[in-house]
């Protein structure tokens, strides 16, 4: 098989995909070593780069995936193709923590947050960006909150190393109200090494006791 078939192949096997396909799953399904399967993902890579189309080829969530242009969400949402996901200042503010934190209790992200966060962290279980990931080993025993796959798609990330810097999280969290970010993900990648990562998540002395509004 020639570069120009094994490139057709390769996009409509991630086309096809229900979710990100993994190079290793590409390789095995191909029957080929791992990196013949990556020389023809970079030239694909390469094709969309040079001559642009109405979608493009992201590595998210450890394996690859055909995604639309974020230029073109409106006219998507018209068609009714793509729908925002809407994000409360409290849910932005709990994701990041725990984004960042993890693996993070309920108590800590109360602490960190200043207010009680039981019904956001559900809120974002429901919405699969969180999960369970155990419980930690202190009396009591809580439960301690991880990011999802799911979390990595709806950001474009292709993993936690990618996360961008929390400054740069956090701008995108509302004054008030809420913030639309699209399903295909808007949130800046670290370009360098080096880049700032000091917290601006809440300050844990700023909220006091309070209750979620």
């Amino acid at each position: 098989m020639d570069i120009h078939e094994l490139k057709a192949v390769v996009e409509a096997l991630i086309f096809a995909s229900e979710s990100p396909i993994k190079l290793e799953r590409l390789a095995e399904v191909l029957d080929l070593n791992p990196a013949e399967v990556s020389q023809a993902l970079d030239a694909l890579q390469d094709d969309y780069t040079q001559h642009p189309r109405g979608f493009f080829l992201q590595n998210v969530a450890g394996g690859y995936e055909l995604r639309t242009r974020p230029e073109y969400a409106d006219h998507l949402r018209r068609m009714g193709r793509s729908r925002p996901f809407r994000f409360s200042r409290p849910a932005m503010e709990t994701l990041a923590i725990i984004a960042y934190r993890q693996p993070v209790t309920r108590a800590e992200i109360e602490y960190l947050r200043g207010v009680d966060s039981g019904s956001v962290i559900k809120t974002l279980l429901e919405k699969r960006l969180v999960r369970i990931l155990g419980k930690k080993d202190v009396p009591g025993k809580p439960m301690i909150y991880g990011t999802t796959k799911e979390f990595l798609e709806l950001f474009g990330l292709p993993d936690l190393s990618a996360l961008p810097t929390l400054r740069e999280f956090n701008e995108l969290i509302p004054e008030d109200g809420f913030e639309e970010i699209t399903v295909d993900g808007d949130l800046p990648l670290l370009a360098e090494e080096g880049d700032d990562r000091e917290s601006v998540l809440p300050d844990s002395d700023s909220g006091g006791d309070q209750s979620e509004s």
